[in-house]
């Protein structure tokens, strides 16, 4: 096949993306990376100067999907927000912030999350530096419950 030739599977792929670009909907689901250590990911993100937030998600919750292509995802990838993703109910494992290792379920129920979505803020030594954001709020203010967390632990990373 010549450089330029395009077989008609590729074609149909480039009419649906441009097709839902136009509609203005995302062609893909966002998603949030997982994480295997959270004291590597919130090393990473001190090291850039930004708290670490961790999503606590759902399979299947229409609210978690929201915040996830709504605000976190939308938030990754134009400031460089560092955020993952951990799910209830999942069985692979992440080591905590004191090195233990657990299920991603197990390390929830810890943290005494109930409700996804429920989006954590952790700083240094893994504390909690913001108050967590517990399910879905009302969709047309979460933006800005959102970013009033970030302001608040940006500062105490900062200080």
């Amino acid at each position: 096949m010549k450089p330029q030739e395009f077989s008609r599977r590729q074609c149909l792929q480039v009419a649906l993306l441009g097709a839902a670009a136009f509609a203005g909907t995302p062609a893909l689901a966002a998603t949030l990376p997982t994480t295997a250590s959270l004291p590597r990911e919130l090393a990473l993100a001190l090291k850039s100067g930004r708290p670490l937030l961790v999503m606590v998600s759902l399979e299947g919750c229409a609210f978690c999907k929201q915040v996830r292509d709504s605000h976190l995802a939308p938030m990754r990838e134009r400031e460089g927000l560092a955020v993952v993703q951990l799910d209830m109910r999942n069985k692979q494992t992440v080591v905590d912030f004191d090195g233990r290792s657990l299920t991603q379920d197990e390390l929830i129920r810890r943290w005494g999350v109930t409700v996804a979505p429920t989006v954590l803020f952790f700083g240094r030594g893994g504390a909690e530096i913001a108050e967590r954001m517990i399910g879905g709020y009302i969709p047309d203010f979460y933006g800005a419950y959102l970013d009033d967390r970030l302001r608040i632990a940006r500062a105490v990373v900062r200080a």
